[in-house]
């Protein structure tokens, strides 16, 4: 579920204010980006899914090849309305419209449920595996998914950290973050592929097999999302505690006033 570098003010405090500029609404000289809606969220990629698959499989109403292609039209289109508004390529958001794809895909070509569980345990392992590898490049995933300029003043950081003679040590933290990152890919990956085994047992195209898709959708935030946010938040916890004692920062002052 990819960062833009912006100017930091700090570094422009030397420069004069452009009086023009200084005469517009806060609002309006710089964008606060939307939110994005926790219910239309769990609504249109969980819920609404779920009912189709579950209720409208039969005969009677979509059948089984038309349910699977509406049910998944809401993610779909939920994720595509996400790339074009934030106006750019998220990995994470064109990553889940790949999933989606893959899963229509495999149900309508009717192949084995295997290869559904195969790939639900792909996709979250590959991420735990980029994650580790990218400790090795210059462009590691824990910079975009947590310690990043949305979240933390990092130019703030970054000063204090190499005044204090603790970078090194803050690296070694940012490494220990990103096998915990790391451990929950690897944690949804294993929870993806137990699900699916348990869960798809009816033949591929009949409506027992599109209500058991229901029943996976369904169960994935609780079984899934829910673990995986867990120690997502864990590490945020330990990444800003290790921030403050290598810092001297209290929380306030290395978080992004919004």
């Amino acid at each position: 579920m990819t960062d833009s570098n912006h100017s930091n003010p700090a570094s422009q405090a030397g420069t004069a204010a452009d009086p023009a500029q200084a005469s517009l609404p806060a609002d309006t000289a710089q964008q606060a980006p939307q939110k994005e809606s926790l219910l239309a969220n769990l609504l249109l990629n969980i819920v609404i899914p779920t009912v189709i698959l579950t209720k409208l499989s039969g005969d009677s109403w979509l059948g089984t090849k038309w349910a699977i292609v509406v049910a998944l039209a809401f993610p779909l289109g939920y994720g595509l309305r996400d790339l074009l508004r934030s106006g750019k390529v998220n990995f994470f958001s064109a990553l889940g419209i790949t999933s989606i794809l893959l899963t229509g895909s495999m149900s309508l070509l009717e192949l084995d449920a295997k290869y559904i569980a195969i790939k639900e345990a792909a996709i979250p392992g590959l991420l735990g595996i980029a994650t580790i590898a990218s400790l090795y490049t210059r462009w590691p995933l824990v910079r975009t998914l947590i310690y990043n300029d949305r979240i933390l003043d990092t130019h703030k950081i970054a000063r204090t950290l190499s005044s204090n003679g603790n970078a090194s040590a803050f690296d070694r933290t940012l490494q220990q973050a990103s096998w915990m990152i790391a451990g929950s890919f690897f944690l949804s990956s294993t929870l993806n592929y137990i699900l699916a085994e348990v869960l798809l047992k009816s033949p591929p195209g009949t409506e027992a097999f599109n209500e058991e898709l229901g029943k996976m959708t369904a169960l994935s935030f609780p079984v899934i999302a829910l673990p995986a946010t867990i120690i997502l938040m864990l590490v945020l916890v330990f990444l800003f505690r290790r921030i403050g004692k290598l810092t001297g920062l209290k929380l306030e002052e290395i978080l992004v006033q919004q």
